[in-house]
């Protein structure tokens, strides 16, 4: 079954696969987005991302089952050994990968599909109390940086990337790049997805306009001070030694030296 989350955005968790099939896919897939991973068995033994969405599979198919109880306190104990939160109720679709994995949550009605990478740190939250649809959804080959907040019942479309440490809190259309807090659109349609497998993992390739806004904020005060050579002037001659704000800082700093050697 497919199911469309948007005009431009399917997602296709809802595919019929075996549990067995499921894990195969769960471990395959670290090959191709983690260069470090070099057997099957070191993905098996080492890999705690992998292990929390091994054991999810299970949990989540006790949760539809109705078994709740026993699905959460199974959840439960993938926390304790994974230090990833993972809902039994969340849909979550075929390969996901969580890399390091350390300090991930996703929360209940929270949706993912296909292909997706998530970096330590990451959470998918809800907003609200309500018994609702309160966590996001994530389209397929969607790329979430380390430390990301994604909150709220919003869609992130497919081969959606969102940088580090980025808070987004509002709709995402699909290839579009997200940095910030909250989390704005810097990059849109037509971004080239290097990786044969169709994921994108260029993550630092992102650009940072924080840092362009604060090299534009320097080029205008340069350019507003060449209009002024006179004090330019001044302010490269002067003697920082015997700078009148300077000897007022070290008078204050003294002051209260000698009155406490005084006392």
């Amino acid at each position: 079954m497919t199911r469309v989350m948007s005009e431009n955005t399917v997602f296709n968790s809802e595919t019929p696969l075996g549990l067995f099939a499921q894990w195969i896919e769960d471990v395959n897939c670290v090959f191709g987005r983690d260069p470090a991973a070099h057997s099957v068995w070191e993905i098996l033994l080492t890999y705690s991302g992998v292990h929390a969405v091994l054991i999810y599979r299970i949990t989540h198919r006790l949760w539809n089952a109705k078994w709740t109880l026993t699905a959460r306190i199974l959840g439960a104990f993938a926390k304790m050994l994974t230090s990833v939160d993972i809902h039994p109720g969340a849909t979550i679709g075929r390969r996901l990968f969580i890399d390091h994995a350390l300090g991930v949550v996703i929360g209940e009605t929270s949706e993912i599909g296909d292909d997706v990478t998530l970096y330590h740190g990451v959470t998918l939250g809800g907003t609200t109390w309500n018994k609702e649809k309160r966590h996001p959804t994530l389209g397929n080959n969607v790329m979430v940086g380390a430390g990301a907040k994604i909150l709220g019942a919003i869609t992130l479309g497919n081969n959606v990337r969102v940088g580090a440490n980025s808070v987004v809190v509002k709709d995402v259309p699909p290839c579009c790049t997200v940095v910030g807090i909250p989390g704005r659109v810097i990059q849109t349609k037509g971004v080239h997805i290097q990786n044969r497998h169709g994921i994108d993992l260029d993550h630092h390739l992102i650009p940072d306009p924080v840092g362009k806004a604060i090299a534009c904020l320097i080029e205008r005060i340069d350019e507003l001070e060449a209009r002024q050579p006179g004090q330019r002037e001044n302010a490269v001659t002067e003697d920082c030694e015997t700078c009148e704000s300077e000897s007022l800082c070290v008078s204050k700093i003294e002051a209260p030296i000698k009155l406490a050697a005084g006392g």
